[in-house]
């Protein structure tokens, strides 16, 4: 059996980290959909930004819209285009969404990440991306820093679907539940539905062991013996086990007194979402993140390179909750060393978001390229 359809059997939701035009004009969605088991897709302006630079299959659709306004922006154009391609998944994958009763099928797109840091321009253009998509199973992406965090419960209560994406440490976790249940609360509070509304929290993964294998090499340079020992031990452990302290947070959060209203009232839980799942580090199995983080009410978005690779060989099995006493340790561990576990899940929250925001500034400024160089196509 195809061992990502097996993840799914486990209650684990496989949702596929990509997005291009051709990917649903060939097929190859649906067909993925079909015998893979795809049951979402999550993009962010990185994934975008390939896409569109990096094929001229999108030059006639800009072509249009510059014929229709010579005048218009890089930014419109940019959405005008991204949300076609996302309309045009969540149509490819309302079965699934209506199959699971609104849990799966989600397609996420994401505010300007050059607003993570504005409440207010956040929640205002995740409620124009919500309208102007216009799909049910549309999930807006939010970044879960502090000034994410009131955007995510406004438009929760608001009955908008979110994907709290950028999520590095439990602590903030904690915080993207509290904004969710607080938004579901204000919902049951006026009356209102809670049924339908779905949100996921993306807790990122491989850049985790990244740095912190970085900071454990110049430890293991400077020790002797035993200690060395130790500290090789540690390489390739850190993202996984912050992950599964992730997941204890969400069963104990889930099957709190707090919930138990909302739940009753029909609201669904707010899944972990493993991101960043596609192994950096050569030395470390292709699979690592997917066969180390396999369980029950979660979520993994790969990418199409990973995806394919753990379809020829990983591993379906639950393993969210082995080792969990191991997985305490090793950050005990990561303490003992002096390593500051919340100082780098600070520092990597404020690069991705830079990451994203120079990723759509490179976007922006090759869509504004283009639009020169198909000027005379246009008016041609």
């Amino acid at each position: 059996m195809n061992p990502l359809m097996q993840l799914h059997s486990l209650g684990q939701s496989v949702w596929l980290d990509y997005i291009q035009r051709d990917l649903l004009r060939s097929g190859t969605l649906a067909r993925m959909i079909r015998d893979d088991g795809v049951r979402g897709i999550t993009s962010n302006p990185t994934i975008f930004e390939k896409a569109i630079n990096g094929s001229t299959e999108y030059d006639d659709a800009v072509i249009k819209l510059m014929e229709n306004n010579p005048r218009v922006s890089s930014r419109d154009v940019f959405y005008s285009l991204a949300i076609e391609d996302i309309q045009g998944a969540a149509d490819l994958l309302r079965p699934v969404y209506e199959q699971s009763g609104g849990r799966d099928g989600m397609v996420s797109l994401e505010v300007s990440p050059d607003l993570a840091y504005d409440t207010q321009a956040t929640i205002a253009e995740a409620r124009r991306l919500h309208e102007r998509v216009d799909r049910p199973n549309l999930m807006i992406k939010v970044p879960a820093t502090r000034e994410g965090l009131p955007a995510v419960e406004t438009l929760i209560s608001e009955g908008i679907n979110v994907n709290v994406t950028l999520l590095f440490s439990v602590q903030r976790y904690e915080a993207v539940v509290d904004a969710y249940m607080k938004g579901l609360q204000a919902r049951v509070a006026r009356g209102q539905p809670v049924q339908q509304i779905a949100s996921v929290a993306s807790f990122f993964i491989s850049r985790v062991d990244a740095i912190v294998d970085k900071l454990l090499q110049n430890r293991l340079e400077l020790a002797t013996g035993e200690e060395q020992e130790q500290i090789r031990a540690l390489l390739g452990m850190t993202a996984i086990a912050n992950a599964k302290m992730a997941y204890q947070a969400y069963k104990n959060l889930f099957t709190s007194q707090r919930f138990k209203p909302l739940m009753a009232a029909g609201a669904q839980t707010q899944r972990l979402l493993w991101a960043s799942t596609g192994t950096k580090n050569p030395a470390y199995s292709d699979v690592l993140y997917v066969d180390g983080l396999v369980g029950t009410d979660t979520v993994n978005t790969m990418p199409p390179t990973t995806l394919e690779v753990f379809k020829d060989h990983g591993t379906a099995a639950v393993t969210i909750e082995q080792d969990i006493d191991q997985a305490r340790l090793t950050l005990d561990m990561l303490r003992d060393r002096d390593i500051d576990l919340d100082g780098i899940t600070d520092q990597l929250e404020h690069d991705g978001v830079k990451l994203f925001a120079d990723s759509f500034s490179t976007l922006l400024a090759a869509i504004e390229k283009k639009t020169h160089t198909l000027a005379g196509t246009a008016t041609a």
